[in-house]
């Protein structure tokens, strides 16, 4: 018999496992406040549920993909969440880019409440969820992980488990911070290459033969000098709240984050300019704008 799935949050991401687990026969029932994305699972085979405590009634497991840890800690918590639905020893997993101690607190929460909690942080865009390429990095409960690796293979190539509750989403701040500073420094080395008016395309490929090379040439190179922003990887405005939550850690454990300030403001004038809903890759605008280069 197949197993149910809930799943909270239909963005980009929760859209994309959803299809996967689909694909992979699980029976998927989803809701979103967005009534356009549920009829999209719906499309896809997906059902239709009203509230997150109907999510997750009678589910195996629940999956929440949220942009903030306070929305994970009401559906969790809250009115008809998923504790209401009296579903003891289910397991939620959180695949929100969250506040560490959010996630300590949320999962004690749910502990109490008889329901397992992991923070199952993601690596990768929702393409690589189609192409079962994420990478999964996890807190909470070793035997619930156990449990719940059946869920995160279906769309990860690796999947770590760290710690408690906190570990996977204090890990995955880090990999955004190393990351979007990658994309960062991709979107000022290319708009140097735009004013020497060199071949962007070969430029491109030398730094990716170079010792330069990172993941973001791949994913974003092309994006950065076509302007092909639509439809988005991942958005502006997600790694602008990313971003404000790792210069947040580094001030608690007093680590120094001298680049990340810099990305926020970045981040800051790239959502001001109407960015927000834009791919990462849009971060190219504003050296664009500032070398008075027009935006493509």
């Amino acid at each position: 018999m197949s197993k149910a799935v809930g799943v909270i949050g239909l963005g980009l991401m929760g859209l994309a496992m959803s299809k996967k687990l689909i694909e992979a026969k699980f029976n998927i029932q989803g809701y979103d406040i967005d009534q356009n994305r549920v009829d999209e699972l719906v499309s896809e085979g997906g059902k239709s549920v009203s509230s997150p405590k109907e999510a997750a009634t009678g589910a195996d497991f629940v999956i929440t993909s949220l942009l903030y840890s306070e929305v994970v800690r009401e559906v969790c918590l809250g009115k008809d969440g998923i504790c209401e639905s009296n579903n003891k020893g289910l397991i939620v997993i959180d695949t929100s880019t969250s506040r560490p101690e959010d996630s300590i607190e949320t999962g004690s929460d749910m502990q109490k409440n008889g329901f397992q909690f992991l923070d199952a942080s993601l690596s990768g865009g929702s393409p690589d969820v189609l192409k079962r390429n994420m990478v999964a990095m996890v807190g909470g409960d070793k035997d619930a992980f156990s449990k719940a690796k059946e869920v995160l293979e279906v769309f990860s190539r690796s999947i770590y488990h760290l710690g408690s509750n906190g570990a996977g989403a204090r890990t995955k701040l880090i990999v955004n911070q190393v990351l979007g500073l990658n994309r960062l420094v991709l979107a000022e080395g290319l708009v140097m290459g735009m004013k020497a008016e060199m071949d962007t395309e070969t430029l491109l490929k030398v730094l990716k033969d170079s010792a330069a090379y990172s993941k973001a040439m791949d994913t974003r190179g092309e994006i950065m000098i076509n302007a092909a922003y639509d439809p988005p990887i991942s958005r502006i405005k997600q790694h602008h709240k990313d971003v404000r939550l790792i210069l947040e850690q580094g001030q608690k454990l007093a680590s120094p984050t001298l680049l990340s300030q810099i990305h926020l403001q970045v981040l800051q004038a790239a959502e001001q300019s109407g960015l927000g809903e834009s791919d990462t890759g849009s971060i190219i605008e504003i050296f664009r704008r500032l070398a008075g280069i027009p935006s493509k």
